[in-house]
């Protein structure tokens, strides 16, 4: 009973660390008082709510998603028809149905309502893409990404097609971002440690066993790219807040591999992975794009090329990855005792 609640105790202690990371962060920014630098730490936030809800599913099923922020895209356009004020909508999207056009709701009920719609989206793709396994699952998730980009990309009255949707109110303060970045992390490390979350990664280690054993392998992962869905849609409405504005594209191939990139570096098995990922590779680009502009060193001032951030990303991933196959941290969890220790619900 001892060896049991100590165990526990050190998973226990795993969301209470990353939460204290990003706290840490926040409160940085708070010292800085740095316009700039505000934005740089809520882009953190909103990376961890993207990644840590790619790890929801990714990590915890071992099927690659290529489409996971399409769910971001429709989160983003929800809380954008949820808060634009009405006259503005009905000169740019009039397609929309009417209770949508004379909406005017707060910043808080609108990102809740934004991810129930993603997931809501999530449930019904997943009915029919969770059957698959393997390259072909992964495939159809790029096929979902696709068709998303593509509706919302030509569906003028409704989205704009991809002319620019202004007019969604921005909210600069860190910490509602901060808030759903913990919040999310709670939700995903109770997700892992829960009888679906230990299913689902049963499956992902031993799927022919897990079978056998009466495990419904489309059913579990359904569950998870629900609940993923859910989450990567909050990411898309607090995005769409931090710039006040929208398009198809943002939410197409490039954001989907620099997340992909942050959770693969950081260790896709592993909560702590997805969260410390997004800390190290957005620290990094932030660096990178304060020499691109310049920084004054003695009595000359420092610069690189700009395209350069690009080329450093690359180079830092492909050494980290060379070195550690499983991320920074092999797919382990952090806990009190020892760093990084495996944890009740880490891989090797």
């Amino acid at each position: 009973m001892a060896a049991r609640s100590s165990i526990l105790a050190k998973t226990v202690s795993t969301p209470v660390i990353l939460i204290g990371i990003l706290l840490i962060v926040a409160l940085v920014a708070l010292l800085v008082k740095s316009g700039p630098f505000n934005q740089t730490v809520i882009d953190i936030f909103i990376r961890v709510v993207l990644v840590v809800g790619l790890y929801v599913f990714i990590g915890n099923s071992g099927v690659i998603s290529f489409g996971h922020i399409g769910f971001t895209c429709l989160g983003a356009y929800a809380t954008a028809w949820l808060t634009i004020p009405p006259p503005m909508k009905k000169m740019a999207l009039p397609g929309l149905p009417d209770i949508i056009l004379n909406a005017k709701l707060p910043f808080a009920p609108a990102i809740v309502l934004a991810a129930i719609f993603a997931g809501v989206c999530a449930l019904v793709f997943g009915k029919i893409l969770m059957r698959l396994s393997g390259i072909a699952a992964s495939i159809a998730t790029f096929a979902m990404l696709a068709l998303i980009n593509q509706v919302y990309s030509n569906w003028e009255r409704v989205t704009g097609a991809t002319s620019s949707v202004v007019g969604i109110p921005i909210n600069r303060s860190i910490w509602p971002y901060a808030i759903c970045a913990f919040v999310v992390v709670i939700i995903a490390y109770l997700y892992a440690i829960s009888r679906s979350g230990l299913a689902l990664r049963s499956a992902r280690d031993e799927a022919t066993a897990a079978a056998a054993s009466g495990i419904d392998i489309p059913r579990e992962r359904l569950i998870a790219f629900t609940l993923s869905g859910v989450i990567m849609g909050l990411g898309g409405a607090l995005y769409a807040h931090s710039v006040g504005v929208v398009t198809p594209d943002t939410f197409y191939l490039g954001l989907t591999f620099i997340s992909l990139s942050m959770l693969v570096v950081g260790g896709m098995n592993s909560l702590s992975g997805a969260v410390l990922g997004v800390v190290i590779l957005s620290t990094i680009i932030q660096i990178l794009r304060w020499f691109e502009k310049g920084v004054p060193i003695g009595g000359t001032t420092l610069t690189i090329p700009n395209g350069l951030q690009e080329i450093a990303i690359g180079i830092v991933m492909i050494v980290i990855l060379m070195y550690r196959p499983s991320g920074l941290t092999k797919n382990r969890e952090l806990v009190w005792r020892g760093w990084p220790f495996r944890g009740l619900f880490g891989g090797a």
